[in-house]
């Protein structure tokens, strides 16, 4: 694995609590080469700053320095082409779910296609939420003991950059096909809030009992992983139906 792939991996870390898993999540990341650090709506302002985040970094200070904290998530996915959130807990609608052994081959493919990858490790006590996966094209969960899967959120990082480390080691032999445009996740929610307008337009959506209509639409869209073009399409669908109204 080289720098340039490794710059293709974005880790980030939604509602985190305590800094010191800040700081230990920053240490496993250096220590297996990667760098792209994001800090999405911490629970302490300035968590990368804090005494206890930097004595757990132990050494990797420069991550933490480097590490962008941001109020929103969608500033983080907007220009990655595959967003896997890490969580164990099952959930009705949603992304396509996959374990972590099945989402490397997919991480590999993408980095061999020069395209951004970003994982979410939500907050310690509650994990990702809804809002939280519906950004994502993917559900992953580690492989651990059924009878208690919950890891520290450092470790589960740990994992997942030491297994990368090793799924990415051959990646540079990868001899990738030209590179799929795949629609990053805040384009494919902003498309579902256009048809959302669109479907109360003709009648179709009752905005004061919508049911289950969006939630089906939205795991129908991440089922099919939507390329840009397709974005376009449905958009120019929405709007016709907007223009019914």
């Amino acid at each position: 694995m080289n720098t340039a792939q490794a710059q293709l991996l974005r880790w980030v870390l939604v509602e985190t609590s305590h800094p010191g898993n800040v700081g230990s999540a920053a240490r496993a990341l250096k220590t297996m080469g990667f760098q792209d650090l994001q800090l999405i709506n911490p629970k302490i302002t300035g968590v990368a700053k804090m005494p206890e985040a930097i004595a757990l970094a132990s050494g990797a200070a420069d991550i933490l320095e480097s590490s962008q904290e941001s109020p929103n998530l969608e500033s983080a996915v907007q220009d990655c082409a595959l967003v896997l959130g890490l969580t164990s807990r099952d959930r009705e609608f949603g992304p396509p779910a996959l374990d972590w052994q099945a989402a490397r081959p997919l991480i590999k493919t993408a980095i061999a296609g020069k395209q951004r990858v970003a994982l979410l490790f939500g907050p310690e006590r509650t994990g990702l939420d809804n809002h939280h996966l519906s950004l994502c094209t993917h559900r992953v969960w580690l492989d651990a003991n059924p009878l208690y899967p919950s890891l520290n959120l450092a470790q589960a990082v740990m994992v997942c950059a030491f297994t990368l480390r090793e799924t990415l080691g051959g990646v540079a032999e990868l001899m990738a096909a030209e590179p799929i445009d795949y629609a990053d996740p805040t384009a494919v929610a902003a498309m579902l809030e256009h048809w959302r307008a669109g479907l109360e337009a003709i009648d179709y959506l009752d905005p004061d009992n919508p049911k289950k209509l969006m939630p089906r639409l939205q795991a129908l869209f991440a089922r099919t992983r939507l390329h840009k073009e397709e974005i376009d399409l449905l958009r120019g669908i929405a709007k016709q139906m907007l223009l019914r109204k």
